[in-house]
């Protein structure tokens, strides 16, 4: 009989130390998704390129995009730059930043009568509605 609860002991201790080995569940880090900034970003610089780019508007001619939504500084932006001078000084740049769906445009464009307009469209395309022109 000694010897019998010898062994018990001997088996509980030997479960106890497995038991202590097991590691904890592993958990994986729930994807954040993207900020704010980049998907407002992103719902914008689609109806730019659409209503500014692609459909060839007449006053955004002489102007060629540049995306760099991919930012990892947390301020997903995109420019607007000379058509004839790709790496040139940016003439609009519009950016949100951090966790914030605002986004703002300065540059040089801004200051000039198609400054209105840029104005209206990104506040337009920034409420949902990608729409090129604003309703009458």
């Amino acid at each position: 009989m000694r010897l019998t609860i010898a062994r018990l002991a001997l088996l509980a201790a030997a479960a106890l130390g497995l038991a202590s080995c097991q590691s904890s569940p592993k958990t994986t880090p729930v994807p954040s998704g993207k900020s704010a900034s980049l998907l407002a970003m992103e719902q914008v610089a689609i109806a730019a390129h659409k209503c500014w780019i692609a459909s060839k508007d007449p006053a955004f001619k002489t102007y060629q995009m540049a995306n760099e939504l991919n930012s990892y500084s947390g301020t997903p932006r995109f420019l607007l730059v000379p058509a004839k001078h790709y790496g040139g000084k940016p003439l609009l740049v519009v950016q949100a930043q951090g966790n914030s769906s605002r986004v703002d445009a300065f540059g040089p464009l801004m200051n000039e009568p198609l400054g209105a307009r840029i104005g209206s469209d990104l506040a337009r395309w920034q409420a949902g509605n990608p729409s090129c022109a604003a309703a009458a």
